[in-house]
């Protein structure tokens, strides 16, 4: 590069310069008057400060040894249940439910689902119970009838109730009787 070239750059910077400063020195404008500022922080410094409530303290996390690992299983159970197949007879307890037996159709509902709604006497030692099932129709029963989802047979009809005894499992493979009641509405 020249000289002649450097000086002219250098003069095209200066007279850049020259525009620029003035145009930028305008933003910047001394003002003699401050009152209405004072006037601003006087009152902000009068006004009521709020206290900050401090940060809640936080325990420390404690981490927590479980000992019992080397302990019996907690779902194994103590003994060995009895299988009641291998005993000749059947069950445990002796109860069974009849499952090769044809289903009535009150068997079909829970026992939540029927209400007793009134009784018929026919004779001074037969007395019908009248039930309505989960649908709306009303049947009969009697002592020998059968009622909801656990076997339920009926084996006493009062005027004001129906009591049965169903046959449940006992939760060892065996079976046990559970006594329960439907009660007029």
């Amino acid at each position: 590069m020249t000289t002649h070239s450097k000086r002219s750059g250098n003069r095209t910077l200066r007279g850049a310069v020259a525009v620029l400063l003035p145009v930028l020195m305008s933003g910047c404008v001394w003002i003699e008057d401050t009152a209405d500022l004072r006037s601003f922080v006087a009152q902000e410094k009068q006004k009521k400060t709020v206290r900050v409530e401090p940060l809640p303290e936080f325990k420390p996390y404690h981490s927590f040894i479980y000992e019992g690992a080397s302990m019996r299983n907690p779902f194994k159970p103590l003994v060995a249940l009895i299988n009641p197949d291998k005993i000749p007879g059947g069950d445990v307890a002796g109860k069974k439910p009849d499952i090769d037996r044809e289903k009535e159709y009150l068997e079909t509902f829970s026992l939540d689902n029927l209400k007793m709604v009134g009784s018929i006497n026919k004779s001074s030692d037969t007395r019908w119970a009248l039930i309505r099932d989960g649908k709306g129709e009303i049947h009969r029963v009697t002592i020998g009838d059968y009622m909801g989802f656990d076997y339920g047979k009926v084996v006493a009809v009062n005027g004001d109730s129906v009591d049965l005894i169903e046959i449940i499992s006992n939760g060892r493979g065996g079976w046990m009787n559970r006594p329960r009641s439907v009660v007029m509405d």
